[in-house]
């Protein structure tokens, strides 16, 4: 760990673990279900390989994680005592959504968008077979605005970034502010659809369905405040 505070009081000497830049972002992976090293670096793109191996290493050596190897497969797992962090991570997230303002430009990524969408995706809703949806970003120049969610049963989504070259069952394309402002609940579908802020190209009985597959969920059902704290 890094920070010492010098204080007995069990709120400082947790957060000397848990303010280490990443280290709740990284919790809050393991929380979601992300195990493999290279799941948790696609739910964190923008922290290097390098730190995540750090910020793991200080939190097996904590007793928060579990490095379990087994032959080739290596999985991150929390402990007890980093399952007893998941309801801190949902009241930090609560909180956030509801008094925190509007997102800036920094904030915004489509690889993160489309990896947060795919492991919430209501498999009960989506038909059966191979399921693919085409996300087009039109403001993002080269791959970045192009990206797909291949859905195949009974609960596996691939998060492609390049043309997986099956069938296309519905292209959804909008900014990417738009489809995040919906994903996190501060727009509904209906409402985004209403304003022409996203669009859905496939069949009417696809095109109905399509927010259905995607349903709010987590920090997107948190009613926001009125008098939002600026950052």
């Amino acid at each position: 760990m890094g920070t010492t505070y010098g204080q007995f009081c069990p709120v400082a000497k947790a957060m000397e673990l848990l303010d280490e830049r990443w280290t709740m972002l990284l919790v809050r992976e393991l929380v979601l279900g992300s195990e493999h090293f290279n799941d948790l670096r696609r739910g964190l793109p923008r922290m290097s390989p390098s730190l995540l191996s750090k910020r793991l290493h200080q939190l097996v050596r904590a007793g928060v994680v579990d490095k379990v190897v087994d032959g080739k497969d290596v999985r991150y797992v929390l402990t007890p005592a980093g399952q007893e962090l998941r309801p801190v991570v949902e009241a930090v997230g609560t909180w956030g959504a509801r008094w925190i303002g509007e997102l800036g430009d920094v904030d915004l990524d489509p690889k993160l968008l489309l990896w947060d969408m795919h492991r919430n995706v209501d498999h009960a809703a989506v038909p059966r077979g191979r399921t693919v949806v085409h996300f087009r970003f039109p403001e993002l120049r080269g791959p970045a605005g192009r990206w797909w969610l291949v859905i195949m049963p009974p609960e596996e989504v691939d998060v492609c970034d390049t043309d997986p070259g099956h069938d296309v069952d519905v292209v959804v394309t909008s900014s990417l502010r738009d489809l995040t402002d919906v994903w996190r609940g501060a727009r509904s579908w209906a409402d985004a659809l209403r304003a022409e802020r996203v669009s859905f190209d496939g069949p009417a009985t696809v095109r109905r369905d399509v927010p259905r597959w995607f349903p709010p969920s987590g920090f997107a059902l948190v009613e926001h405040a009125d008098g939002l704290v600026a950052l």
